[in-house]
């Protein structure tokens, strides 16, 4: 198992954890897609069958605290649909996302019980990974109202929303760096001392 693999990031917990809870909101398998697509184009040849998806985007934040170890990011959302009911849809996911994560350390503590009894399969020589991340505290912000998103070139309607998730967590002590020491000193004479 290669729970220290840069691949084990706490935006895959979340996505994993969202992709779960939104299933219990009627929305079973939602693929979630790093930073893609850019363009109208490029999101008709990648939407999935299911006529929901999400892209997102991590973004890291400057921490303001003197403690290094807490560390505070965002994840901007972009979710999309071409179902019938794709407003409809947009809202229903907005809401369940915001009654998921916007209690705060409510919101932490559930999310932590619910990575405590999972694995997450990365494939390939990754394998699984558990989770290696303590979750303090999360906010949600909409950043823009439900709007329809028009492809000419296609004449197929989406829906989007655009949901912002303010994060900060910890990881745990097996994935710092506990093996760091000074450097070696130089004497003057070019000579190392410890």
């Amino acid at each position: 198992m290669a729970n220290d693999t840069v691949l084990n990031t706490p935006v895959l917990w979340i996505n994993k954890y969202l992709q779960d809870k939104l299933s219990e909101y009627g929305f079973d398998g939602v693929p979630f897609f790093p930073t893609q697509p850019s363009t109208i184009e490029s999101l008709t040849q990648l939407f999935p069958s299911g006529g929901i998806m999400a892209t997102y985007d991590r973004m890291f934040k400057m921490n303001r605290s003197s403690f290094p170890h807490i560390k505070c990011e965002q994840l901007l959302y972009y979710f999309y649909s071409t179902a019938d009911n794709n407003v409809e849809n947009m809202v229903k996911i907005t809401e369940a996302i915001y009654r998921l994560l916007d209690r705060s350390d409510e919101s932490a503590q559930e999310v932590n019980s619910w990575c405590s009894n999972r694995r997450v399969d990365l494939g390939g020589t990754e394998g699984l990974v558990d989770n290696m991340f303590y979750f303090h505290d999360f906010k949600v912000y909409q950043l823009e109202e439900v709007r329809d998103i028009i492809d000419f070139g296609t004449a197929r309607t989406y829906a989007g929303n655009k949901i912002i998730i303010d994060f900060d967590y910890h990881q745990m002590p097996d994935l710092t760096n506990s093996s760091w020491s000074p450097e070696p000193k130089l004497t003057g004479d070019n000579k190392i001392t410890i």
